[in-house]
């Protein structure tokens, strides 16, 4: 694998291809993604702590718990880049599945903090809230940041299809919406409604456990090599373009990480030569491959003595 580095030792240009281009990319948006999280942590502690704001607080804390969660995904973005070897036949990229599956467990460790300590204020009646200048701002910040970095996350998630990144723009995502809940909340509080502070709160976590859901399942049924939708039918339908092809049974798709194993049977002419044979299923799995990025594929032949298909 090339150097990170775009220059070889004697200065010439070093030529990285689109995966290592693509590992590149997924780190440095990890990594931004880990000093975006440190700053919000850091401003959202300090001035909840001087307001006494639970709103605040709790976003602090999910934002804390962010930060340990970005810096998971950043250590597994790197790990899951490493090639197969004789211990991992298929990679290291169901790394960013349990690195997205210990996200979904931190942030609902935050919402249990966070509902606790709302029903806690509402019952005992603690509801002295400081609402400053310095409030609103933090907010505002955060929203700007969260939307900033959930959007370049989204992107790269998309284009390296790495679960992690999107797990990790899922966390920035879901803070806009928290956060936008708690400038309300603030609003509330400074208009006579203090009660509002825990009451935003506790929609902040509803909204956690909501996406902490959706993304907890989705690593589960990787992790389980659950089929993806949409993938079998697609290795079916390009394997058929193959005039030679008479039939395919015994498709199995798994992903893990960015990438995807296909492994599938075609049935042939009983009288074709091993090798003509050979080249056919090559030119199947080279036209799964060209529908499939980071594709994998297997493919065993058998001779087809059945009437019909």
């Amino acid at each position: 694998m090339a150097k990170q580095s775009d220059r070889s030792p004697a200065g010439s240009p070093v030529t990285l291809s689109r995966q290592e281009k693509e590992l590149l990319e997924k780190r440095r948006v990890a990594l931004v993604s880990v000093f975006a999280a440190f700053f919000l942590t850091t401003s959202k502690a300090v001035i909840g702590i001087l307001t006494g704001s639970l709103g605040i607080l709790s976003e602090a804390l999910h934002s804390g718990l962010d930060l340990v969660a970005a810096g998971l995904t950043y250590f597994a973005v790197k790990a899951s880049g490493r090639p197969a070897d004789e211990d991992h036949h298929f990679g290291h990229g169901k790394v960013e599945n349990l690195s997205a599956m210990a996200e979904t467990l931190l942030l609902l460790v935050t919402c249990v903090w966070i509902i606790y300590e709302a029903f806690h204020r509402l019952l005992g009646g603690k509801l002295d809230i400081e609402v400053t200048a310095w409030s609103y701002l933090v907010v505002v910040t955060s929203i700007v940041v969260d939307f900033t970095r959930s959007r370049a996350l989204s992107r790269v998630a998309k284009k390296t299809k790495s679960q992690a990144l999107e797990a990790d723009a899922l966390h920035f995502s879901t803070d806009i919406w928290s956060s936008a809940v708690v400038f309300l909340g603030l609003l509330c509080t400074q208009w006579g409604y203090p009660a509002a502070d825990s009451f935003a709160a506790l929609i902040v976590a509803a909204i956690v456990i909501s996406i902490s859901y959706r993304l907890g399942r989705r690593s589960i049924d990787v992790l389980m090599d659950k089929a993806p939708e949409r993938l079998t039918a697609t290795v079916r339908r390009e394997a058929l373009t193959i005039a030679e092809v008479r039939g395919v049974h015994d498709i199995k798709v798994r992903t893990s990480g960015s990438e995807v194993f296909v492994e599938l049977s075609i049935h042939l002419d009983p009288h074709l030569e091993l090798g003509t044979a050979h080249n056919i299923a090559h030119h199947v799995a080279e036209k799964i491959r060209s529908s499939l990025d980071r594709c994998t594929v297997q493919v065993h032949t058998e001779p087809d003595i059945r009437e019909h298909d």
